[in-house]
């Protein structure tokens, strides 16, 4: 005796004018492809570090994003490359260097995907350098 996936049902019992209303309500399938492309742009774990660094930092440099994150400078590259596809970073240059900065929609969506991550200050004790 096989068993039978739990997950599906043992018989087709559509609500055909339930299922056409609900149908009906959905974007459509290109209007979808951008929001799936910017929530696959916050599902890799440095790219969601680099966000969330930029959200706590603002505005910043590439160089300064790599060393906040401990990753390279060429991987950082990429993965803002990535999150600017997504529109989720901007980028301007300013002299020799590119200052990157969340989109608001990057700042929304990142508010909505870390909502409930607890903040850096609340787990651990921060130690530093005195800048001042």
């Amino acid at each position: 005796m096989a068993l039978e996936p739990l997950d599906s049902c043992d018989l087709l019992c559509m609500d055909l004018p339930h299922a056409e209303r609900v149908r009906a309500t959905l974007p459509a399938l290109g209007d979808i492809e951008p929001v799936a492309d910017a929530a696959r742009a916050f599902g890799d774990p440095t790219r969601l570090t680099i966000a969330l660094a930029l959200n706590a930092g603002g505005q910043m440099c590439g160089c300064d994003i790599a060393w906040i994150v401990g990753q390279s400078q060429k991987l950082v590259s990429h993965h803002l490359r990535k999150l600017k596809a997504a529109d989720a970073v901007t980028s301007n240059r300013e002299g020799k260097l590119v200052m990157y900065s969340l989109t608001d929609r990057g700042t929304r969506l990142l508010a909505t995907l870390t909502e409930v991550l607890p903040t850096a200050s609340a787990t651990t004790e921060v130690t530093g350098v005195d800048h001042g």
